[in-house]
């Protein structure tokens, strides 16, 4: 205080011997050279000024100059007296907490909670991440070089510092309070003390004793003593804690016996190292490997010959640990990825964090989904692979999946990695294009096999060459008539039609330049199936569909939530009208007699790959949607055709369509019949320009919204596309058009009705399933013809042809 008294009083005394300026002493420099020049311009002028005038103002100046100094030595005081008092407060928190903070053994290190997942009750548990493998050894019979690599890789000046980075803990403090992230201390000594309290150091309290550890540490153990506790308790990956474990999981080895180069190869990675394994990222490790050995020969460690004839060693195979046994691996090694891809977590967080993770899978939905798919029939081939995945349409949570029987025999998940053909569950990305377009479903397209289309030298066929004659885009989505979809993207474009696929959320590659994208030549996941067509259900919402729903600390402290984006991509009429088109194919098409037999309305699409290499189907009610998927890879990985088994065959999609339905009928059960949104149709017949499918020349005047055809004599259209699939040019009406019209009609309704009618039976123009004139030799579970019901785009009572192929 007595220094600040001395420095007022010397203020003071300058202040009083000071003369006050003048305007002039701004431009003259001093006080006594201003008022010199005053006087001498007063003389000059013969103008007078009485210097009494002057006593007054410097009194005032003087007085009011002293009371800013009272108040800022006021607001001084009771600065520097809190600041006292909150550094007296700061040192008793020290001090306590220095005294009560014990330094642990090296066995009581890392041992914080292992990172658990849970299905989506938050309380029954999938597994967990990272065993516990460690092994506490004596440094003593250690090679050198071991621990000299560890320090070149993580703390060159270890030998020489006292152990404590301060700005490193008050940065790293900052950060873990401020972003949630953890971030340990630039030292060994603080990585070693961050080891005890990991997956606390988020906190205030955590991070302190953090810090207090650290200096203790280096306070009372030697510099080796530090480093061979530090060397036993540091995660190296492969789930393991400590020298000894990683010697164990990277070279079968103790770790008195790992070489110079073996050292230098897991000394490198610590920083990261289940991202650096060079069973992961062999390029990485290797350069980290470098960096070690430079920094060795640097600091003196080992000689530049030394260096030289270090070579980066090979490792063992990676180990799983029993916790990924079995199907609750895939779910594992979904969420971690899931997790790590949204860059909220690392690997080495999530596997030594301590963290609960709440996952979106209902455990009764997936012990259905995982029997099903684990069920294989008597006759399946065992290469056959499976594929499955239920979603919440609403929310993009995903309820199961089916991603294979064993983790540790096969890694691939069949769920969101393996790819197979998706075929026409592709069409509805169309058909939704042309929603957009504004053409009405109820357009009359020619829908007969051996077509030409724009930029293709091929014919196009429909399934077993079928001819389905004069359908409209509800008849030719439940049927999956290609030659129709392949019109429609003529119109829409194929650069059309992968955009909304890709608009809809599916990220996988669609050729945008090939008029076959809509018939689903391009492979893709399960996983990324359901994401587009998850926003169609969702009535043109789109969410991104998730396994993780939340993460959290020890502490309870959200660290993590689930994505929830809610962004409309789509028209929601637009997306009805596909709903409604997709309802057929449950009723009366590919899979006849599903939505009967699940007692509720049920959208679907069925899809063949190009040579029957695969088979899939999509279904859902507005809350669930359920996607199966069957392909047969050979041995490296390469399609080959699916082969009949069981009665199923591929071309009829029957046993994907089988285990939606063993799927749904099980999860549903007891559930709320929903109902789709009511569609209203505002296109135009022929689209907007009149030139999609037969064109604008078309009768409404038809029961239930199905379309006429004006037609001349000889049964051709006026549009200028004829029964038999070959284009005319006439056109226009006339008194005679209606009698051509009624006579569409009757085929459409009847296809006996005449031979000249399109689809006449025994011709091979689209039979009725189970024909023998067809040649579909598909199990019977969804052949079986079935009306219509009141709630189809079609008329009770109507018979339509239709094909369980596609």
């Amino acid at each position: 205080m007595s220094s600040y008294q001395r420095r007022a009083h010397a203020q003071g005394r300058a202040y009083a011997a000071r003369q006050p300026r003048t305007a002039q002493s701004k431009t003259y420099g001093t006080a006594e050279n201003g008022i010199s020049a005053t006087r001498a311009t007063r003389a000059g002028s013969g103008t007078h000024r009485p210097t009494s005038h002057k006593a007054p103002k410097r009194s005032r100046r003087r007085n009011g100059g002293r009371r800013p100094h009272r108040v800022l030595k006021w607001a001084l005081g009771i600065f520097f007296g809190l600041f006292g008092l909150g550094l007296l407060t700061g040192c008793a928190a020290f001090a306590y907490l220095y005294t009560t903070t014990e330094v642990p053994q090296p066995e009581k290190f890392a041992l914080a909670e292992k990172t658990r997942v849970y299905y989506a009750d938050g309380t029954t548990l999938i597994g967990s991440y990272a065993e516990q493998n460690r092994d506490i050894i004596s440094c003593e019979g250690l090679p050198s070089y071991l621990g000299n690599a560890i320090v070149a890789s993580e703390n060159r000046t270890f030998y020489t510092d006292r152990g404590v980075d301060l700005k490193g803990i008050a940065r790293a403090f900052w950060n873990n309070v401020t972003t949630g992230t953890r971030q340990g201390g630039s030292t060994i000594t603080q990585q070693y003390a961050e080891r005890y309290y990991l997956g606390e150091t988020t906190t205030y309290a955590g991070k302190a004793r953090e810090a207090i550890l650290a200096l203790k540490i280096a306070q009372t153990e030697s510099k080796d003593e530090v480093l061979c506790n530090y060397m036993n308790t540091i995660y190296l990956g492969r789930n393991s804690y400590g020298i000894q474990a990683a010697a164990k999981a990277y070279f079968n080895k103790d770790a008195k016996d790992l070489t110079l180069s073996e050292a230098a190869m897991i000394a490198g990675i610590i920083p990261s190292p289940s991202t650096w394994d060079p069973a992961d990222n062999a390029a990485m490790a290797k350069q980290r490997f470098k960096r070690v050995l430079n920094i060795m020969e640097e600091d003196g460690y080992i000689t530049a010959k030394e260096k030289a004839a270090a070579k980066f060693p090979d490792t063992a195979p990676v180990a799983q640990q029993n916790e990924y046994a079995g199907s609750t691996g895939y779910l594992l090694d979904m969420v971690e990825r899931e997790l790590v891809q949204s860059k909220a977590f690392t690997k080495e967080e999530l596997a030594t964090g301590g963290y609960k993770i709440v996952t979106t899978i209902d455990k009764s939905k997936q012990d259905v989904m995982q029997s099903i798919g684990d069920t294989r029939l008597s006759d399946m081939p065992e290469t056959l692979q499976i594929g499955g995945i239920a979603v919440e349409p609403k929310t993009g949570a995903v309820v199961s999946v089916y991603a294979g029987s064993d983790y540790l025999t096969k890694q691939l998940n069949n769920a969101d990695q393996a790819l197979f053909e998706p075929g026409s569950t592709m069409k509805p990305f169309a058909l939704l294009g042309a929603a957009q377009s504004g053409v009405n479903f109820n357009t009359l397209f020619n829908g007969n096999s051996h077509q030409h289309f724009s930029g293709l030298d091929a014919e196009v066929n429909n399934a077993l060459e079928n001819n389905w004659g004069y359908i409209n885009l509800y008849q030719a989505t439940a049927n999956s008539v290609n030659t129709v979809f392949m019109n429609v993207n003529e119109h829409l474009t194929p650069q059309r039609t992968a955009a909304i696929a890709h608009e809809a959320g599916i990220t996988g590659d669609i050729d945008e330049n090939s008029m076959y994208n809509v018939l689903g030549i391009n492979a893709l996941t399960v996983w990324d199936l359901a994401q587009g067509h998850s926003t169609i259900a969702n009535n043109g919402v789109k969410n991104t569909i998730h396994m993780v729903d939340r993460v959290i600390d020890s502490n309870n402290k959200d660290l993590y939530n689930a994505p929830n984006e809610n962004e409309r991509v789509f028209d929601a009429n637009d997306c009805a009208l596909v709903q409604k088109a997709m309802l057929g194919t449950t009723t009366y098409g590919t899979a006849a007699g599903t939505s009967t037999m699940l007692g509720r309305p049920v959208a679907g699409k069925s899809g063949t790959a190009n040579d029957e290499k695969a088979s899939s189907f999509v279904g859902y009610t507005p809350s669930l949607l359920n996607v199966w998927a069957i392909w047969n890879p050979d041995k490296d990985g390469n399609p080959q055709v699916v082969p009949a088994f069981s009665g199923y065959g591929i071309s009829s999609t029957g046993y994907p369509a089988h285990l939606f339905q063993e799927y749904m009928s099980k999860v549903l059960q007891g559930t709320q019949v929903e109902e789709f949104p009511t569609a209203k149709d505002t296109g135009k017949i022929g689209g907007t320009d009149g030139t999609w499918g037969l064109g604008k020349g078309q009768s409404s005047g038809t029961t239930s919204g199905q379309q006429k055809t004006e037609t001349d004599d000889n049964g051709d259209s006026k549009d200028g596309s004829s029964a038999d699939g070959k284009d005319q040019q006439s056109s226009g009406t006339g008194s005679g058009s209606q009698n051509t019209q009624e006579f569409a009609q009757q085929c459409l309704n009847n296809p006996s009705y005449s031979t000249e009618c399109p689809n006449y039976p025994g011709t091979n123009n689209g039979g009725t399933a189970n024909d023998p004139s067809n040649g579909d030799d598909s199990g019977p579970s969804y052949d079986e013809p079935v009306q219509p019901d009141e709630e189809s785009p079609f008329a009770p009572g109507e018979t339509y042809s239709y094909s369980t192929t596609e």
